[in-house]
C-alpha cells in the first residue's frame, strides 16, 4: 500500500516543486533525484509484490472522497478556463466538460454511490506492475532527457516563451496520473486520473503557443473529452443500475447486455485515448509538441492508458460480438496506419502512424481476449514502450543537430553521427520485433485470430508487410555511406546520451529476456497452467531476435571499412564534392531518395476512408449492445 501511495503522490510533489523552483540547477537536481526514486520504487514493487493473484487495497482512502470531489470540480474549472478564448463555433468543447462533470457530480451528490458496496479503491495485479515499470522507468528517463533537450529547444526556437517550469510540472503530473490509472479499482478515482491525463496532454501539445499547436491541443482535448463523457456515463450507469462502482466487480458480473453497456462505454474511452480510428487525428496533431512530449505520450503515458483499460476489459469482451467489433477496429487501425506510414517522410509522423498501428494490434488482441492473444498484447505493450521512446528521442536529438526531422535529410546519417545511428538502428529493429516476433511468426497467436474472424489474420499479415516496407526505407537512408564527417555528436548533452544508451540497452534486454517476462509476469496474470510458448517457439523467436540484432552489431565492428567506401555512380566522381559526378554528359547532380507511393498510400486516399469505416464499426457496436445481441 505504501508503494502505491508513493508512486502516486511523490511525482505530484515533484511536479509542485518544479512549478515553485526558479533555479535551473535546483530544478535539474529535483528531476534527477525524483526520476531515480520513482524508477527504483516501481521496479522494486514489480519484483517484490505478490504475483499469484490481484491484491486489493481496502477502503482506507474513502475519507478522501470529498477531496476527490473538490479536485474534480477544480479540474473541470481548469479546462473551462483554458477554453475561455475559443471562438463561438467551438462552444461544444466546454459543453462536453460541463455535461460529463455534471453526470459524475450528480452520481456522487445524489446518493447513488451510498447504495453501492465499495470495498476497494486501489489494487494491483501483474498488468499493473508491468505498467508501473514502464511508467516509472521509461517515463522518468524521458524526463531526464528533457533537461538538456529543452535548453536546446529554446535555443533553436527563440519565439517560443520559456515555460520550462510548466513543462516539467506537467510531465511529472502526467506520471502521477498514470500511476493512479493503473492502480485504481474504483471507477470514480480511475475517471479522475483519466481526465488529469487529458488536461496534461492539452497543456503539453500546446506548449509552443503557435496557432497550429493550440488548434492541435484543442483537437486532442475534445476527442479525449468525448471519451471522458462515455466514461462518465458508464460510471452513472454502474452506480444506478448495476450497483457496482469497482472495475473488478464489473468484470466479474458476467456478459449480459446490461453489463456489456458500461464495458463498451469504457472501451470507447480507451479507443479515444489510444488514438484508434476515427480518433487518430489528435495523436498526429500532437507531433507539433517538443519531442519529449511525443515520446511520453506514445511510450509510457496517455495512449498506453487507453490500451491498458481495453486489456483489462478483455475478459468481458472475449467471445462476444462487441468484442469482435472492437478487435476489427484495432485491425483497421493497424492495417491502415501501417500503409499510411509508407507515404510519410516526416520522421515524427512515421512514428505517430507506427504507434497508432501497434496500438491497433494490441486492441485487436484484447478484443479477441484469448490467453494467446492477451499474452501477445501485453508483450507488445512492453516492446513498443521501450523501442518507441528510444526512436522518438533519437529523432529529437537528430533534429537539433541537422535542423530537420525529414527522413530524406537523414541520408548518410551513419557517416555524420555514427553513435546516434547505432542507437536509432536498435530502435528500428526493435520495432520489427512487434509484428513478426510476437504474431506473424507465432502460429499459436495466428490460430487465436483465425478462430475469431478470418479478416483478422489477413489484416495482420498485410499490415506487417507494410511495416517492413516503411521501416526498411528509413533504415536504408540512415545507413547510406557518404563519407561526410561531422562533429555534431559532440554537441549532444550528457543527459541525452545517458537516456539513449539506457533505452537502447533496455530494448536489447527486453528482446533477450522476453521468455522470462512472459513466464514471470504475464502467464500468472492469465492463470495458465502450461507455458504459452513452448520450447520450439521460444527458440524460433530467439533466432529472429538474434538476426534483428545483427545489423547494428555488424555496423559496429565494421565501421571503419564502411566509412571509407565510395559510392558507385556509374561515372567519375568529382573530388571533394559528394553531390556530383561526371557522367557521359558532363557533371551531374546525384541524389538517392525513397519511394513514398502517395498515389496509393497517401493520407488523402486512406485516412478519411479509415475514419468512415471505423465510425460505422463503433456505431454498430453500440447498436448491437443496445439491442442486446452480444453473443457470437
Amino acid at each position: 500500500m505504501a508503494f502505491i501511495a508513493f508512486l502516486i503522490l511523490f511525482p505530484l510533489l515533484s511536479a509542485v516543486l518544479m512549478l515553485l523552483v526558479e533555479s535551473t540547477i535546483v530544478r535539474r537536481g529535483i528531476i534527477i533525484i525524483s526520476a531515480i526514486a520513482i524508477a527504483i520504487i516501481s521496479v522494486d514493487l514489480a519484483f517484490t509484490a505478490n504475483k499469484d493473484a490481484p491484491h486489493f487495497v481496502n477502503s482506507a482512502f474513502h475519507f478522501l472522497d470529498n477531496i476527490l470531489l473538490a479536485c474534480e470540480l477544480v479540474l473541470a474549472c481548469s479546462i473551462l478556463y483554458l477554453c475561455r478564448k475559443l471562438p463561438f463555433h467551438k462552444y461544444w468543447i466546454p459543453l462536453l466538460v460541463i455535461v460529463q462533470t455534471g453526470i459524475v457530480l450528480w452520481t456522487e451528490l445524489s446518493g447513488k454511490l451510498h447504495d453501492v458496496s465499495t470495498k476497494h479503491v486501489f489494487f494491483y495485479d501483474n498488468l499493473s506492475l508491468i505498467m508501473a515499470v514502464i511508467i516509472g522507468v521509461i517515463g522518468t528517463l524521458i524526463c531526464v532527457y528533457s533537461i538538456g533537450y529543452m535548453d536546446q529547444y529554446h535555443h533553436h526556437h527563440h519565439d517560443v516563451p520559456d515555460r520550462k517550469k510548466l513543462f516539467f510540472f506537467t510531465m511529472f503530473l502526467f506520471l502521477s496520473a498514470m500511476f493512479g490509472i493503473i492502480f485504481a479499482d474504483n471507477l470514480v478515482w480511475l475517471y479522475f486520473f483519466w481526465e488529469v491525463t487529458t488536461i496534461c496532454s492539452f497543456i503539453m501539445i500546446g506548449y509552443s503557443g503557435t496557432e497550429e499547436a493550440v488548434n492541435n491541443a484543442f483537437r486532442a482535448l475534445w476527442m479525449n473529452l468525448l471519451g471522458g463523457l462515455a466514461f462518465a456515463i458508464a460510471i452513472a450507469y454502474c452506480a444506478t443500475c448495476l450497483k457496482v462502482i469497482e472495475l473488478d466487480d464489473l468484470l466479474n458480473s458476467g456478459k449480459s447486455a446490461a453489463i456489456m453497456l458500461p464495458v463498451i462505454l469504457i472501451a470507447f474511452a480507451g479507443l479515444t485515448k489510444s488514438a484508434q480510428f476515427p480518433f487518430s487525428g489528435w495523436l498526429l496533431g500532437a507531433m507539433v509538441a517538443p519531442t519529449p512530449v511525443s515520446a511520453l505520450l506514445h511510450s509510457s503515458t496517455m495512449v498506453k492508458a487507453g490500451v491498458y483499460v481495453i486489456i483489462k476489459l478483455a475478459p468481458s469482451l472475449q467471445d462476444t460480438l462487441p468484442g469482435l467489433l472492437i478487435a476489427i477496429i484495432g485491425a483497421v487501425s493497424f492495417l491502415s496506419c501501417s500503409c499510411l506510414a509508407i507515404s510519410q517522410s516526416n520522421a515524427k509522423r512515421v512514428l505517430a502512424y507506427s504507434t497508432i498501428a501497434n496500438l491497433g494490434l494490441i486492441v485487436l488482441c484484447a478484443g479477441v481476449g484469448s490467453n494467446l492473444a492477451l499474452w501477445a498484447a501485453i508483450l507488445l505493450v512492453i516492446f513498443h514502450a521501450v523501442a518507441k521512446a528510444l526512436l522518438f528521442l533519437t529523432v529529437g536529438t537528430v533534429e537539433h543537430q541537422i535542423g530537420s526531422r525529414d527522413i530524406e535529410d537523414m541520408h548518410g546519417l551513419i557517416s555524420k553521427m555514427p553513435r546516434i545511428t547505432m542507437v536509432m538502428l536498435i530502435g528500428i529493429t526493435g520495432m520489427f520485433l512487434a509484428p513478426f516476433g510476437m504474431l506473424i511468426s507465432k502460429w499459436a497467436a495466428l490460430e487465436a485470430l483465425v478462430v475469431s474472424n478470418p479478416f483478422l489474420p489477413i489484416a495482420v499479415i498485410f499490415g506487417s508487410s507494410a511495416t517492413l516496407f516503411f521501416w526498411g526505407k528509413w533504415m536504408g537512408k540512415i545507413i547510406a555511406i557518404t563519407n561526410v564527417a561531422s562533429d555534431a555528436e559532440s554537441k549532444i548533452p550528457r543527459e541525452e546520451w545517458f537516456v539513449l544508451y539506457s533505452l537502447a540497452t533496455m530494448t536489447i534486454g527486453a528482446c533477450a529476456l522476453f521468455p522470462l517476462i512472459g513466464s514471470f509476469f504475464i502467464e500468472p496474470l492469465l492463470h495458465v497452467k502450461d507455458p504459452v510458448m513452448n520450447r520450439e517457439q521460444i527458440i524460433m523467436v530467439a533466432i529472429l531476435l538474434g538476426l534483428i540484432l545483427l545489423v547494428p552489431v555488424a555496423f559496429f565492428f565494421n565501421w571503419k571499412k564502411l566509412r571509407n567506401t565510395e559510392p558507385y555512380l556509374c561515372g567519375a566522381g568529382i573530388k571533394d564534392n559528394h553531390s556530383q559526378f561526371t557522367g557521359s554528359l558532363g557533371p551531374r547532380e546525384w541524389k538517392m531518395s525513397n519511394y513514398y507511393i502517395e498515389k496509393f498510400f497517401g493520407e488523402s486516399r486512406l485516412f478519411n476512408l479509415s475514419v468512415v469505416v471505423s465510425t460505422i464499426l463503433i456505431i454498430a457496436t453500440f447498436t448491437i449492445v443496445w439491442l442486446g445481441r452480444i453473443t457470437l
